[in-house]
Parts: C-alpha cells; structure tokens; sequence
C-alpha cells in the first residue's frame, strides 16, 4: 500500500513537473514573442514587464501567488494547496528559464494557436494531478466562497477576459486582445480534452412497450448495460416502460437502428455525457 502511494505521488509530481514546463513553453515560445496574453497572474505579470519596464514574468508571477497562497492555505485542502504551491513555483521558474531559449519568428495566428495548444496541454497534465499553477485559479476559488451565485468557470473566465482586453490597452493594439482570444479558447478546449477524454459517451433514455427485447438487443449487439424504470404517462396517465443505458458516441448509430427494428414506435431522448465512469467506460479517479 506504501508503495503504491509512493508510485502515485512520485507520479503526480512528475505531471505537474512536465505540465509546468509545457506551459512555459508554450508561453515563452510562441505567445510572449507575439506580444499575445493567455490570461491569468502570468498573463498580468507579461503586462507588468511592459508597463514598469523592469522585472520577469516568471519572478512577478510568483511575487503575486504569495498572498493568494497565504490566504488559500487552510482554505483550499492541503494536497490542491501543496500540489498547487510546486505547480507555482515550477511554472515560475520555467518561465524565467526559457525565456532564454532562442526564438523562430512565427506568423501571429500561428503563435497563439501552437501557444494555447502547448499551454492546454501543460495545465491539463496539472490538473490531472489534481493541482494548479496558482494564479487566477485560486483567486477564482477563493473570491467563490463570497460570490457563491457565480461559478468558479465564470469566475476564471470573467478574470481572464479582464487580462485578455488590457492586453490590447496596455499595447496599444487592438488586435492584441483579438489575438490573445485565441490560445484563451484552444488551451480550454484543450484542457477539456485531457480530463474529460475526446471519445464522449452518449446516455439515451428509450420509452418503449418491448423493453424486454429491447433489454436483450442492447445486450447482445452494443455490449452495453441497461437500467429499466418504471413510469406513467403525464396525458394518458398509463404506465411506460424506460431504459436508460449508455453507449459510446460510435454505437449511437446502430442503437438508432435496432430500436427502430424492434419498436418503432419507440421514444428516444441522446444526451452526451462527458464522463461515464464504471465497468466498460473510464476508471475512477481522484485526479478528475
């Protein structure tokens, strides 16, 4: 059991490690030469450079997660509060440390694409490992315990979008802010991508009166399990017969044609369903 756990830390600090990197990467690489914001406090620190003149994205960034850690400590859960504290302090110093890395010239829609890709993709890998790296994260979290009405998506969002449109203030180019809108939706997209998987699950519920052979062909043909309920129509007021079962998004198809085949008088409601967990699908973990 010790070693287990061992194996599973030295792994979530291994992905916070690789994650941090990649998204000082990305962001040194292809989003800072283009004078291109993803948002949060390494975003504001980029401006900070350029307003004041003086200073590193990486060294402002850490000075401005201080207090926000100092505050979120008995707040945040000591494991989200120390994985996101090595989280903080990694992607500080990688962005200090490659800024140093010589740059190829890139077209500017290139940048902030290849930006928020590489930038999705470390954050995802911190995420996944159940941390952050600071910034508008934890203020998120945090300003959530007062605004209890907003959630923590809108939040980020609200934040970032502030960063994204003083970027073209701050450089006196609108099209800076159009830009930066960009890595801003691909490194969510992204981050999406990594937690919730790419391959999504489609849940259908099927009212129908041959439940039974219906049960049976799902079984037989899909390989998917069925949960039968028992309801009564609001009209009619008779009882139906219900199914619920979820299929990956590829069987959708022939799920459509079998229950056409066997009760085509079926009623069927798809709803995509972006974690299906359990026997068949994903694992459990604490790290989505």
């Amino acid at each position: 059991m010790k070693i287990r756990l061992f194996f599973r830390s030295v792994l979530q600090i291994a992905r916070i490690a690789l994650g941090s990197a990649m998204f000082a990467l990305g962001f040194d690489l292809f989003l800072a030469p283009n004078r291109i914001n993803i948002g949060g406090l390494s975003g504001v620190a980029m401006l900070l450079t350029e307003v004041l003149g003086i200073g590193s994205v990486g060294l402002f960034t850490a000075i401005m997660n201080v207090p926000l850690f100092l505050i979120g400590y008995r707040k945040l859960g000591k494991r989200f509060f120390f994985g996101s504290l090595l989280g903080m302090t990694l992607s500080s110093f990688f962005l200090d440390l490659f800024s140093d890395v010589p740059v190829f010239q890139t077209e500017m829609l290139l940048g902030a694409l290849y930006g928020g890709l590489m930038a999705g993709i470390g954050l995802g890998l911190v995420f996944l490992a159940g941390a952050s790296t600071g910034g508008s994260d934890i203020l998120a979290r945090l300003l959530r315990r007062k605004f209890r009405s907003i959630r923590l998506g809108k939040l980020m969002l609200m934040l970032d979008v502030f960063v994204v449109t003083m970027t073209g203030v701050v450089f006196g180019d609108i099209s800076k802010t159009l830009y930066s809108a960009i890595p801003l939706y691909v490194s969510s997209a992204v981050i999406d991508a990594l937690l919730y998987g790419l391959d999504y699950s489609v849940v259908a519920w099927i009212i129908t009166e041959r439940y039974a052979e219906l049960e049976t062909a799902i079984a037989e043909r899909l390989g998917r399990g069925v949960t039968c309920f028992s309801g009564r129509g609001g009209y009619t007021g008779n009882t139906k017969n219900i199914i619920l079962s979820a299929v990956h998004r590829r069987q959708v198809p022939e799920l459509k044609t079998l229950t056409e085949e066997i009760d085509p008088g079926a009623f069927m409601i798809l709803q995509e369903a972006h974690q299906v967990l359990g026997e068949g699908f994903g694992r459990y973990s604490d790290d989505r």
